[in-house]
């Protein structure tokens, strides 16, 4: 019997394990993840605010694995053995595959100076409450939004929620009646932020911003945070609160195996999500570096999608054809403001930009019962 190791249990690995036992019902199938818990983190920006709590956003797998007829194996990967035919976890437990997917996320750069004193929002759900609390208890102040690159990996960086978490506070601070109290400002050192969504949906945010009356500090380099400011080499302004999304990198663990890896420290995969150079080794989502345009997303939509490619290619090896199953560069998200959103979608062939309405709002909230769904 063929067996197909998948690490992670996010977005990537959810859509493999689906796909996997779609294509074969008696493929036997084990998955490996600390926890057998999925985080939906589309809605963690809603946390702070209130309109979601973390329970309505840890989905708990252990329904869905039955119905699959997946092994699941609580752990976290330390290495391999055997090329990677054996994974190795934290309680020395040895899986063998014939074939493995690694969706296992990635890891944020925490290596500025004062890094601690801010909150890393997408760093998981206790990130989004620790936000939560804190709003709870100012009575006004500095709130200071940014986000950062990895400079050796364009694509390992994740901004787009940090404009929801500002904008959704910007708006729930209206809604309590002492947004006056508050000063908001965004930092990045980008000139243009959110270039990557497109060069519309850099003015639709610009103009956001300055409608509702937010700070910029854009262009300059982040030098560090102390308790109570952001330092940048254009000067350092006073913070409450800093929420902050640094860029990202591979996971520790890739350092204990012989898998190449990208200058920015992700794995190298080719566009068909095969790990360069690997035997029946794929990649899907945030663990990757792929082939593609510049603005590649790092983005659950994009994990599914390279999840999926990299189920075809791998049930191809073992029927003896090479792969041939790429996946498709596409952005798609919505920017939402708690009360409204911006629908931005990014292809090869251009961009598309659809300004503020309720009806995209609830469009998200839509798309994330119909999302879950499959999990519940």
């Amino acid at each position: 019997m063929t067996r197909i190791s998948v690490i992670g249990a996010g977005f990537g690995a959810l859509t493999a394990i689906r796909k996997l036992r779609a294509a074969d019902p008696k493929l036997a199938i084990d998955v490996i993840a600390p926890k057998p818990q999925m985080v939906y983190y589309p809605s963690t920006i809603w946390i702070p605010t209130g309109l979601r709590t973390p329970e309505d956003v840890v989905i708990d797998l252990a329904a869905f694995f039955l119905r699959m007829g997946v092994n699941y194996h609580a752990g976290a990967v330390t290495g391999f053995k055997d090329g990677g035919r054996v994974v190795v976890t934290d309680t020395d437990e040895e899986i063998p595959n014939d074939g493995l997917i690694i969706a296992s996320g990635g890891r944020f750069i925490k290596k500025l100076p004062g890094i601690e004193h801010s909150i890393t929002p997408c760093e998981g759900v206790d990130a989004a409450v620790r936000i939560r609390d804190r709003l709870a208890a100012m009575k006004g102040g500095t709130i200071a939004f940014g986000f950062a690159g990895n400079p050796k990996e364009p694509a390992a960086m994740r901004g787009g929620p940090v404009f929801e978490f500002m904008f959704g506070i910007d708006q729930h601070l209206r809604k309590r009646g002492d947004r006056d109290a508050f000063k908001l400002a965004f930092f990045t050192p980008a000139p243009q932020p959110g270039n990557r969504l497109g060069p519309k949906a850099v003015s639709g945010l610009m103009r956001e911003m300055e409608r509702r009356g937010i700070e910029t500090h854009l262009g300059h380099k982040l030098k560090g945070f102390e308790p109570d400011r952001v330092i940048t080499e254009g000067g350092e302004f006073g913070a409450d609160l800093i929420v902050f999304m640094p860029g990202m990198t591979g996971n520790a663990w890739f350092d204990n195996t012989d898998l190449p890896r990208s200058e920015g420290g992700l794995l190298k995969a080719n566009a068909h999500c095969q790990v360069e150079g690997q035997d029946k080794i794929y990649v899907a989502g945030d663990s990757g570096s792929f082939p593609g345009p510049d603005w590649l997303p790092k983005q659950a939509h994009m994990a599914d999608l390279q999840a999926e490619a990299a189920v075809a290619n791998l049930l191809g090896e073992f029927e003896g054809q090479p792969p041939r199953h790429t996946f498709k560069a596409e952005l798609v998200c919505i920017v939402d403001t708690r009360s409204s959103g911006i629908l931005v979608r990014r292809t090869e062939k251009g961009s598309l930009v659809l300004p503020s309405t309720p009806l995209f709002h609830w469009a998200k909230r839509a798309f994330e019962w119909w999302y879950l769904r499959q999990y519940r």
